[in-house]
């Protein structure tokens, strides 16, 4: 069969087919590309990201301060002879407990031993001395009286008397330093502490310059701390309005952290400041002191001491992760009820231990995003993984 179609213009016949085939061939394409468009799964929109947020917290907390302290003996004895001689022993264990009068070294006291005994012999002939002038003056007194002798002989038996008491009395005093030379042979501990390492040996002539060893009072120990003058001056009314004190009654107690980390079991006190600043640091030295009844702390040692000196009154609180830094300014991304995120700049204060205080920028009870903020942007919508208020710890 075949179908003509007549042109009005040249009144010539055509074929439908031949004309239209072209056409027909792309039929199936279109529709197929029409059909595509349709698909659902071709533009879906993202997700929204997933974050974990905290939620801000109000409250009082203390603020710490730390410093670099060392630690030495509250009392620190150089332990040196009071009389030249041989060292002949040594009585005690090098790095031992002693006690206080307990005999450390000893000097040959034979040489002292001597003098001693000549002293008290000169003492009895004083006393012996003595003791004739006595008679004279008791036998002569009632002769005197009775005019039998001058009265120049008594006044002279009196004075001889006068001067044998004297003489006795010097022999006396002569005696005594004997006998204090003589202990002084036995090199005694001035305190209970820690005796150090001998610096002399048994055989090595010493005299009252050189220094045998040296004992510390350990129990309690000090710690020495300088603190700068800015920190000063912010509790120089505390400290001087207690100056009449042995400790301010409101001085908060330490917390000493050792070299490994740990912090150590018993509080410190605040013993005194010193008088002066240093010029060459700008710094003054504060000490405190700790119990140490094992004696585990020793002079020398190096720690950190922490104290609460302020208490921030309704402190908003973020964890420190939640914070973020860009080109000196903070910021936080602040989660809504509506799950949308708000940059806003914060002004930032104290770190006290993970938390981070926030002087503006956040209220009370909102979330800051504290995981996933390399995926969050202004004004985009999250999901809320967890909730969490800021935890204290390190």
């Amino acid at each position: 069969m075949q179908i003509t179609i007549r042109t009005l213009g040249n009144k010539k016949s055509r074929t439908l087919f031949g004309d239209i085939w072209p056409i027909v061939a792309l039929l199936p394409a279109v529709s197929l590309l029409f059909t595509g468009c349709r698909n659902p799964n071709a533009a879906a929109p993202p997700s929204p990201a997933e974050v974990e947020v905290a939620m801000v917290v109000q409250k009082d907390i203390p603020i710490y301060g730390e410093w670099v302290a060392t630690l030495d003996g509250y009392v620190n004895a150089q332990i040196q002879p009071q009389v030249t001689g041989y060292i002949i022993r040594q009585a005690y264990k090098e790095g031992s407990f002693v006690r206080k009068g307990q005999m450390l070294f000893q000097i040959d006291p034979r040489p002292f031993q001597a003098i001693l005994d000549q002293a008290k012999a000169q003492l009895a002939q004083a006393q012996a001395n003595l003791g004739k002038t006595q008679l004279d003056v008791d036998r002569d007194t009632p002769l005197a009286k009775e005019r039998a002798i001058a009265q120049s002989q008594l006044d002279n038996d009196i004075q001889a008397n006068l001067a044998a008491k004297a003489a006795v009395k010097a022999a006396e005093a002569q005696v005594e330093q004997a006998d204090l030379n003589f202990g002084f042979t036995n090199v005694t501990s001035l305190v209970d502490g820690i005796a150090g390492i001998a610096q002399v040996q048994i055989g090595n002539l010493v005299s009252p310059t050189a220094v045998l060893t040296s004992v510390s009072q350990v129990n309690p120990i000090k710690a020495y701390f300088p603190i700068s003058e800015q920190e000063y001056m912010h509790f120089a009314e505390r400290i001087n309005s207690h100056n009449q004190q042995e400790v301010p009654s409101d001085a908060p107690p330490f917390d000493l952290i050792l070299a490994d980390g740990s912090v150590y079991p018993h509080k410190g006190t605040l013993l005194l400041t010193d008088r002066q600043i240093d010029v060459t640091t700008g710094s003054i030295r504060v000490v405190c002191a700790f119990p140490n009844p094992k004696n585990i702390l020793r002079p020398g040692q190096f720690g950190r001491v922490r104290a609460a000196g302020d208490v921030r009154s309704g402190a908003l609180l973020v964890p420190q992760r939640s914070v973020t830094e860009l080109q000196g300014s903070y910021q936080v991304a602040v989660v809504g009820n509506d799950n949308k995120v708000s940059i806003r700049p914060v002004k930032v204060g104290e770190r006290v231990d993970a938390l981070w205080i926030l002087e503006s920028g956040v209220k009370p009870g909102e979330l800051v995003i504290v995981e996933g903020l390399q995926k969050v942007r202004d004004g985009a919508t999250v999901k809320v993984k967890q909730s969490a208020a800021p935890t204290k710890g390190n």
